[in-house]
C-alpha cells in the first residue's frame, strides 16, 4: 500500500504511519494517556496498546480500569475487522455529555490481539479532548476511524476525503 504522496519524512523521536505494518502490530505504550468528557477526565493510565496500521496513526486502546466508574455504557450495533474481530460498543458519559458509540471493544478478539479483550479505544473527535503526555491529540479524519494523531507519528494519514482507496 502506497500513499498518491511522498510519506512526510520523519524526524527525531517520530515514526510514520507509514513504516507500520499491515496486517497491523500491537504496540505496548506507557505513555499518560488520558479522555476528557464533559470537562471530567472519563479516563487515565500510563499502561495501553496502540494499533499500528499502514497508513494510519496510532489507534489507543486502554484498560477498561482506565475509565471512571459510569463512563462506559454498552450500545447497540457491532461492527467487524478483519484483523481484530467483532468489535462491540459503548456510549462514553462524562460530566453532563454523552458520546453516542464513541468506544468499542472486542470481546473475543483474534490471537494476534487477544490483549484488546480487556481494552477499549475511544474516537477522539467524539470527546471534548484525548490527550497523550499532556499533547492534545487531532482526531484522524474521516470519521470512520479512531487514529490519535500527536507530534510523534508523521502521515499523510488515510481517512480526508480521496484516501480511501490506500
Amino acid at each position: 500500500m502506497r500513499p498518491p504522496t511522498k510519506p512526510d519524512q520523519p524526524g527525531p523521536g517520530q515514526e510514520s504511519c507509514w513504516d507500520y505494518p499491515r496486517p497491523p502490530a500491537l504496540d505496548v505504550s506507557h505513555e499518560h494517556v488520558q479522555v476528557v468528557l464533559g470537562g471530567v477526565v472519563v479516563a487515565d493510565t500510563t499502561r495501553s496498546w496502540r494499533v499500528l496500521e499502514t497508513s494510519h496513526p496510532p489507534t489507543y486502546y486502554l484498560p477498561f480500569e482506565a475509565f471512571v466508574d459510569g463512563a462506559l455504557r454498552p450500545a447497540a450495533g457491532s461492527s467487524h475487522c478483519e484483523w481484530k474481530g467483532e468489535a462491540a460498543y459503548f456510549d462514553l458519559l462524562g460530566g453532563d455529555r454523552v458520546a453516542e458509540r464513541a468506544a468499542w471493544t472486542y470481546p473475543d478478539p483474534t490471537p494476534r490481539f487477544a490483549d484488546l479483550m480487556s481494552a477499549v479505544a475511544v474516537m477522539p473527535a467524539a470527546v471534548d479532548r484525548c490527550l497523550v503526555d499532556d499533547e492534545v491529540v487531532v482526531p484522524q479524519e474521516g470519521g470512520f476511524y479512531g487514529g490519535w494523531i500527536t507530534s510523534r507519528v508523521v502521515g499523510p494519514f488515510k481517512g480526508a476525503p480521496g484516501t480511501w482507496g490506500w
